[in-house]
C-alpha cells in the first residue's frame, strides 16, 4: 500500500451536480460580474450590434462578450486565444456566458469596435462608487507610469538616431566599395559578386533611411515609430528608456480606487495636470477638489488655470538652484510686497522692479538694484555678482506661491500621496501582469488601459465590501435605476386627510422620498 494520498480511479462513476449553477458558490466574484453587466444599458453606452439582425447568421450578445473580458481581466487572461480556450474548459466562465464559445477572433473584434463603450464602462463603475459614497473626501493623488508598446526600440527613430544610422550605413558601404574594388584588382570574380550582393542591401538601406529623415522633419516632435505609430520614446524615472506611452491616473487617498485616467503618448507629466484635473472633477460632479501630485507637475500656466477651476493644487516645487547647498539665500529668503512692486530682501532692503525678459516665451520681471546691494553686510550670503542680487519673477507667480504655500499647510502630502498613487499602478503591472501592453495605437489603448482600470477598480470594491456586499450595493443602485427610467411617467394618487385636499405625488417622487428616509 502507497504511503501517499490516493486519487480515485478515472473509470469509477460519479455524481456530479445536475446544473451548473451548483458549481458557483454564492460569494463567488463572477455573481458580482454578472450583476453588474446585466444591470448596464449596452445600448445608451454605445455598444455595437445590441439589437439583433433581422436576417443572417446570430451575433453574440455585447453582454456576454463584455463578461469574457471583464472575468479575463480579473484573472490574468488578456489575449482572446486565451479566452477562447478559457471559454471551452473554465466551469465559472461556462456558468458566466452560459456555455457559448466564440471564437478568438469574434473575442478580439469586440475590443477593437467597441473601444469607447468600454471606456464608459469603466467610467460607469466610477460613478455606482461615487453613488455609494466612496469619495467623500475629495483628496485625490495623481501621477503617470510607463507601460511599454508592441514596438521595438529598434523601430523607433529619431533625429540623432537616424543620423548615427545613416552615417554607420555610409561608412560600411566605403568599406565594402574597397573591398570590391581589391577584389577587381585581385581578379577575385567570385568574392567581387558577394560584395555586389551586400553592397546593393547597404544602399536600399541608405535609401529607406533617408526617406525617414526627411519624414522625421515633417513631424512636431521629430520621433517616429513604425510597429505602434502612436508610442514615443519614454524615458524611465531611475535609467533607460522605453518606447511606450504615458498612463495617468488619479486615486483617491481613502480606498485606492482609480476615479479616473488618461493615456497620453506624450513622455512627460508636466502639461498633465489641467486634464486630470478635468477629468476627476467629471467622476466626482463637483469642482472643490484637492490633488496631490510629485515634481513632475511643476508648471505655472497649469496652476493658474486649475486654481482658476477651483483645484487645490499641492505639488512640491523643482529645486534648480543650487544656491542653498552653498549657503546662499534662495529665492524664498525673498518676501514679494505686491502694493509696493518690490521684494524685500533678508537685509531688510527692497529690491525694486528693473526690466522685463522672455524665458522660454514666458515674460519675466526682473528686480535688481546694484545701489541697493552696493555696501550691503549680507551680500557675501546672497550673490556672487558685482551687479548685485536679480529676482526673476512669472506672471503666474501668484499661483505658484500659492501651490507652495498648500505644500507648507500639508507636510505629509508627498508620503500620503506615494502610499496611494503606487498602490494600483504596482497592482496592476504585477498582479494583472501587464509590463507590456498587447495592443496598438493610442485608440486602441486607451481600451485595453480601461478595461484593466475596471477589473482594477471591480477587485478593490469587493476586497472593501465583500462579494455579497457589492452585490447588494448595486441591486440598490439598479433599483433606483429603474425606478426613474420606467416610472417617471407613472402618477399615483396618495390620500392625506389633512381637512384640506388631495395631495398628488409622482412616483419619481415617492421613489426620492423613499431613498432619503432610507
Amino acid at each position: 500500500m502507497s504511503r501517499f494520498i490516493e486519487g480515485q480511479s478515472r473509470t469509477q462513476s460519479t455524481l456530479f451536480p445536475e446544473v451548473l449553477d451548483d458549481y458557483i458558490h454564492e460569494d463567488n466574484p463572477i455573481r458580482a460580474v454578472d450583476m453588474f453587466i446585466n444591470s448596464l444599458d449596452l445600448s445608451d453606452l454605445g455598444f455595437a450590434r445590441c439589437q439583433p439582425a433581422k436576417t443572417g447568421r446570430p451575433s453574440y450578445s455585447p453582454a456576454t462578450m463584455l463578461k469574457i473580458y471583464l472575468y479575463g481581466y480579473l484573472n490574468r487572461i488578456q489575449s482572446s486565444r486565451r479566452l477562447e480556450k478559457e471559454t471551452q474548459r473554465n466551469v465559472e466562465l461556462m456558468w458566466l456566458v452560459e456555455r457559448l464559445t466564440p471564437d478568438f477572433k469574434t473575442i478580439a473584434d469586440f475590443r477593437r469596435d467597441n473601444g469607447n463603450a468600454i471606456q464608459q464602462v469603466c467610467k460607469r463603475f466610477v460613478l455606482i462608487c461615487r453613488e455609494l459614497n466612496m469619495f467623500a473626501d475629495a483628496i485625490v493623488a495623481i501621477d503617470g507610469t510607463k507601460f511599454k508598446a508592441v514596438n521595438n526600440i529598434a523601430k523607433n527613430y529619431s533625429r540623432g538616431l537616424i543620423k548615427t544610422c545613416i552615417e554607420t550605413t555610409e561608412k560600411d558601404i566605403a568599406n565594402y566599395l574597397m573591398e570590391l574594388d581589391r577584389a577587381d584588382r585581385q581578379s577575385r570574380t567570385e568574392d567581387a559578386e558577394k560584395v555586389k550582393g551586400k553592397l546593393a542591401k547597404l544602399q536600399a538601406r541608405l535609401v529607406s533611411e533617408k526617406t525617414i529623415q526627411q519624414e522625421l522633419e515633417t513631424l512636431p516632435d521629430k520621433q517616429i515609430s513604425y510597429t505602434d505609430p502612436d508610442s514615443r520614446r519614454m524615458a524611465l524615472k531611475h535609467k533607460g528608456v522605453l518606447v511606450g506611452y504615458n498612463i495617468q491616473a488619479a486615486v483617491d487617498t481613502k480606498h485606492h480606487l482609480i476615479l479616473a485616467h488618461y493615456v497620453t503618448n506624450n513622455p512627460s507629466d508636466r502639461h498633465q495636470l489641467v486634464p486630470m484635473s478635468q477629468h476627476v472633477q467629471q467622476a466626482l460632479g463637483k469642482q472643490d477638489i484637492t490633488i496631490l501630485a510629485d515634481r513632475g507637475y511643476d508648471d505655472s500656466t497649469s496652476f493658474k488655470t486649475v486654481h482658476e477651476a477651483g483645484v487645490t493644487a499641492i505639488v512640491p516645487k523643482i529645486r534648480t538652484s543650487a544656491n542653498r547647498k552653498k549657503g546662499l539665500f534662495t529665492k524664498e529668503d525673498f518676501v514679494y510686497n505686491k502694493e509696493k512692486d518690490v521684494y524685500e530682501c533678508p537685509a531688510g532692503k527692497d529690491i525694486p522692479f528693473s526690466f522685463v525678459s522672455t524665458d522660454k516665451g514666458k515674460p519675466l520681471r526682473a528686480y535688481m538694484s546694484v545701489m541697493t546691494c552696493k555696501g550691503c553686510t549680507m551680500k557675501s550670503r546672497c550673490t556672487t555678482s558685482p551687479a548685485g542680487r536679480r529676482i526673476r519673477r512669472l506672471d503666474d507667480e501668484e499661483h505658484v506661491e500659492r501651490v507652495a504655500q498648500a505644500y507648507k499647510n500639508m507636510p505629509n502630502a508627498m508620503t500620503l500621496r506615494h502610499q496611494t498613487v503606487e498602490h494600483p499602478f504596482g497592482t496592476i503591472k504585477q498582479w494583472a501582469g501587464t509590463q507590456q501592453l498587447l495592443t496598438r495605437s493610442l485608440k486602441h489603448v486607451k481600451t485595453e488601459v480601461s478595461l484593466q482600470v475596471l477589473a482594477y477598480n471591480f477587485k478593490r470594491m469587493m476586497n472593501i465590501m465583500g462579494v455579497s456586499g457589492l452585490i447588494s450595493a448595486m441591486k440598490t443602485c439598479e433599483l433606483w435605476k429603474h425606478s426613474f427610467k420606467n416610472y417617471s411617467g407613472l402618477r399615483i394618487t396618495v390620500l392625506f386627510n389633512l381637512k384640506t385636499a388631495t395631495i398628488n405625488m409622482s412616483f419619481h417622487t415617492v421613489c426620492v422620498l423613499s431613498c432619503h428616509t432610507s
